[in-house]
């Protein structure tokens, strides 16, 4: 994982996406940030495995302080203050980091006594002034990160006590002093250093480790040859390869632009070789690597985030997101054969694939580390711990070849890269943090969902349409972690209240704030990928609109029928998953013209075909089956036409 998305917090790969330049590790700044960087690693992993290291183990609060005031110095030594000239305001960035690390560091030291003595409610004079500093570097850290939507965001919820008792109805809630905000935001429990925060230093970083690690020791190399083995020589496998090798890459590390810029060179020039259009190219590799974020084991930072609101394990959320992650990749594998179908397109030759056994032979390492990494989170529940034993094994175990041992050169890279990525994760999620205390001291949060429970008066479809737009709207602006959290605590209360599935809720809210990636106008994943393939940018992004089609769909169903995300009976869960994939594969053949074993459809069979998988969605026994009667005869109409003129297809 190395950002937040999915699957989140701008990794300095996503950053350059967003503003085309990334503030350069030089000379001393290079030293510092490692520096730093092996710090705040060392402090995550003595308060994990609580080693006591020369006697340090802070508490909870400490800790969380430490952490902020380390990597919000990173964000500001990594981050550029513009992203038009970035070396402009270079003096800048060493003030900050060093304000950083003095207000972190104090309001450290003094843990215990911010909660003994309730200097949330009365503070002396100088916490007052470290709560003022940490709170405005927080504040510049999120623009940094984030860009200035999330900034305002998070001034507009983070400010709210100050005027929350002038605001009318359900947006009334309790005031606050300026120095009573900043206290509360700073010295409480349920701002800063609240559930975003925690989850980032109890789980996050371990996992944003495994990444690193990943990258840095050649797993990406591996998961893509292993996908080229598999499928490469299949007809339009390039395609298949990209689909495959990006789903597990990307499940791994957890972001999507990264994962676009590390597959994408390799995936994008394949698929136009054996026929695929540069935008349709970029658009299967901008889906599949948004897609990856939603796929278990690892996910994205948000998934993690998902499980502490919902007071469940790690293991809940992986289990439930399963299904339809699944599923949307057999939606992306089902629609690139049908279009290389359509279109006569070929694999690459067998002789310049690599063969399987040997793929597998030399991937050993990353396979055991998963295999690790698996059993101790599913296996053994230890969901914060699993991924630093996950990354000690493949260290070990990659030390055995000298292309993929670390080298004193990449363990300089690999330390920089897991200090750019926590770093920018903390700035994001600090802010973020503003976001929550701001709704949650005022009692707004609360009222919201009683009000929007109220107006939809139980209509639960009503609720998940506006659900659906506000999560597309906000995903615009925000990271997807941002997003969720902050319809987290508006929307999902009322959608559980009305009765719908508590997972469901916070899925389909993840789902549809992760749609920004591949719809235009944002569409951040589709235009990097065309920057790659060298295609028009919004028509990639129309293209991937089309092929990430059942993400649209997906979370409704799901949230109507909980068997999709294993809440049911073996039997439930068998039956809604059969259906579904039949749904799946008739809209997409709808959308592709190309039916297995007839071949090339009319827009009158692919309109009827698309009306019956819809029908077969629909959790009822009696749509199911007109839908499954529309399809069965749009196929014996084709199969009888197409025989007759001798040209049926494979």
């Amino acid at each position: 994982m190395q950002s937040d998305n999915t699957t989140e917090a701008l990794a300095p790969t996503e950053q350059a996406a967003r503003t085309g330049e990334v503030a350069p590790f030089r000379g001393t700044t290079r030293v510092i940030v490692m520096v730093l960087g092996a710090v705040g690693v060392a402090m995550a992993i003595n308060q994990q495995f609580l080693l006591n290291l020369f006697g340090f183990q802070p508490l909870g609060n400490a800790y969380l302080y430490y952490l902020i005031g380390i990597f919000l110095a990173l964000a500001f030594l990594t981050l550029p203050a513009t992203p038009f000239k970035p070396r402009l305001l270079w003096w800048l960035d060493p003030i900050l980091a060093v304000a950083a690390l003095v207000s972190g560091g104090w309001l450290g030291l003094h843990g215990l006594e911010i909660i003994q003595k309730g200097w949330e409610y009365d503070a002396p004079f100088m916490a007052d002034v470290m709560a003022f500093v940490l709170i405005l570097l927080v504040l510049e850290g999120v623009r940094r990160s984030g860009g200035p939507i999330l900034l305002v965001t998070a001034l507009l919820f983070g400010s709210y006590p100050l005027y929350a008792d002038f605001m009318p109805g359900f947006l009334w809630g309790t005031e606050y002093s300026l120095v009573g905000t900043v206290r509360a935001h700073v010295l409480g429990v349920e701002s800063i250093i609240g559930i975003p925060m925690q989850v980032v230093a109890e789980l996050v970083i371990g996992f944003v480790i495994f990444g690193s690690v990943l990258v840095a020791t050649k797993g990406s190399d591996f998961f893509m040859e292993l996908a080229s083995a598999l499928l490469g020589h299949s007809r339009g496998g390039p395609a298949k390869v990209a689909v495959l090798g990006s789903g597990i890459l990307g499940s791994l590390s957890g972001s999507v632009i990264s994962n676009i810029l590390t597959s994408g060179p390799f995936s994008i020039p394949t698929m136009r070789r054996v026929g695929y259009p540069a935008h349709y190219a970029a658009a299967v590799e901008a889906c599949a690597s948004t897609g990856a974020t939603l796929m278990p084991p690892v996910m994205g930072t948000v998934a993690f985030v998902m499980a502490s609101f919902l007071g469940v394990q790690y293991s809940a959320i992986v289990i439930a997101a399963v299904i339809p992650a699944l599923m949307f990749y057999v939606a992306l594998l089902l629609q690139v054969d049908m279009y290389a179908a359509r279109r006569g397109l070929m694999g690459l030759p067998r002789e310049e694939m690599p063969p399987l056994w040997p793929v597998l032979k030399s991937g050993w390492p990353y396979l055991l580390s998963l295999a690790v990494l698996i059993f101790v989170l599913m296996g053994l529940r230890m969901e914060a711990r699993s991924p630093y034993y996950a990354s000690v094994v493949m260290l070990l175990a990659t030390a055995f070849n000298k292309d993929t041992r670390l080298t004193w050169a990449r363990a300089k890279a690999l330390l920089l890269d897991i200090s750019a990525n926590i770093a920018s994760l903390v700035a994001v999620l600090a802010g973020i943090g503003l976001v929550v205390g701001g709704l949650s001291y005022t009692g707004v949060a609360g009222a919201f969902s009683r009000e929007l429970l109220l107006y939809a008066g139980g209509n639960t479809a009503l609720m998940l349409i506006a659900g659906a737009v506000t999560s597309f709207v906000l995903g615009m602006g925000m990271t997807v972690t941002a997003c969720y959290i902050f319809l987290s605590i508006l929307l999902a209360p009322a959608l559980v209240q009305a009765g719908l599935n508590p997972i469901a809720s916070h899925l389909f809210i993840l789902y549809w704030g992760m749609l920004s990636y591949i719809t235009p106008p944002v569409a951040l994943a589709a235009i990097t990928a065309a920057n790659v393939a060298g295609s028009k940018p919004m028509k990639t992004g129309f293209h991937a609109m089309r092929l990430g089609m059942p993400l649209f769909v997906l979370p409704f169903i799901f949230v109507y029928d909980p068997a999709l995300i294993m809440d049911g009976t073996w039997p439930q869960i068998f039956e809604r998953v059969t259906l579904t994939l039949v749904a799946i594969w008739a809209i997409t053949a709808a959308f592709e013209a190309w039916i297995y074993g007839i071949g090339r459809i009319g827009v009158p069979s692919r309109i009827a075909f698309a009306v019956g998988g819809v029908l077969i969605l629909f959790p009822e026994l009696t749509t199911s089956l007109l839908g499954a009667g529309i399809l069965a005869a749009v196929i014996a109409i084709n199969f009888g036409l197409k025989r007759r003129a001798g040209a049926v297809k494979t």
